[in-house]
């Protein structure tokens, strides 16, 4: 038989490339993975090629794969049947991006709060990454910035999001002039949104990419940090400016025309959502407030 743990490193080092993030994730020792592997492929055959660019699977590790995602939804089926239909027990898993995931986190909290017997897991993730972790039962529950359209998902509208133009408080902006001397706080997502947002907003404008970079961070929760200390202006989602701890240090430049993004609630089309996944959906939607189209 082959052991669950075995199995969960074997996912894991396929999902991520790499043998120390594998480790770091699963809280392993890089041997440790290295002893799974090795464990896999005495009883199974060569599972994975170690090119330069990566690891690459073999038909056997591809087989391997698809036995421990069909593995994970019966489990989950199975979890799913004896936790009955009760909406204050169980498991709650979801996967979502940063903005809407800081928007709706202290939600989950007072929902668990109110049903100690939930075990709320919530990660954050970009858009692929969430739809991947749906489709192969890692997560309940995903909200996606764009629709997919694979039949494997029950896809409905979640809720609205504008891009927002965000500068220190006190700080006006009357043309392009203005941006370029506060300078760009960039993010993962900055160059795109700021592109889709700016050229509405100030018409042949020559790009952001010629605007200066005053800095970079790859937490949603930190893109403000700087914008508040007057060292640049950013454009990100509403929710994420609204997470941001100190307002009072910011402005958003209001303006038409704007930008308003749509986001979107996926989960696995074969089984119904849980009473939890329920409960927990009607408590999201009841409190957030979409945006007015553009």
């Amino acid at each position: 038989m082959l052991q669950p743990q075995w199995l969960r490193t074997f996912e894991a080092l396929v999902e991520l490339g790499n043998f120390t993030r594998a480790a770091e994730r699963l809280d392993l020792t890089q041997a440790a993975v290295s002893q799974h592997i090795k464990h896999l492929e005495a009883r199974l055959g060569p599972l994975l090629l170690r090119q330069s660019r990566g690891l690459e699977l073999t038909p056997a590790g591809h087989a391997l794969l698809d036995y421990q995602r069909e593995m994970q939804a019966a489990d989950q089926r199975l979890r799913q049947r004896l936790a009955g239909d009760d909406a204050s027990q169980g498991e709650l898993s979801l996967i979502t991006p940063g903005s809407i995931g800081l928007a709706i986190y202290p939600h989950l909290l007072a929902l668990q709060h109110e049903a100690p017997g939930l075990a709320i897991h919530h990660r954050f993730a970009p858009t692929a990454e969430v739809i991947d972790a749906v489709l192969n039962n890692r997560a309940e529950l995903g909200i996606a910035t764009q629709r997919p359209e694979d039949p494997r998902l029950t896809v409905s509208l979640f809720a609205k999001e504008a891009l927002e133009l965000v500068v220190p408080a006190g700080v006006e902006v009357a043309g392009w002039n203005d941006l370029e001397r506060l300078g760009f706080i960039d993010h993962p997502d900055g160059h795109d949104m700021a592109t889709r947002l700016l050229s509405r907003r100030f018409p042949g404008n020559p790009g952001v990419g010629r605007l200066s970079r005053h800095g970079f961070t790859n937490q949603i929760g930190l893109i403000l940090a700087p914008v508040a200390q007057g060292l640049g202006f950013s454009v990100l989602p509403r929710f994420a400016r609204e997470a941001y701890p100190h307002p009072e240090a910011i402005r958003v430049v209001e303006g038409a025309p704007g930008v308003v993004d749509t986001l979107w609630l996926l989960h696995r089309a074969e089984w119904p959502l849980s009473a939890r996944a329920r409960r927990a959906v009607e408590r999201l939607k009841s409190r957030l407030v979409s945006t007015p189209s553009a």
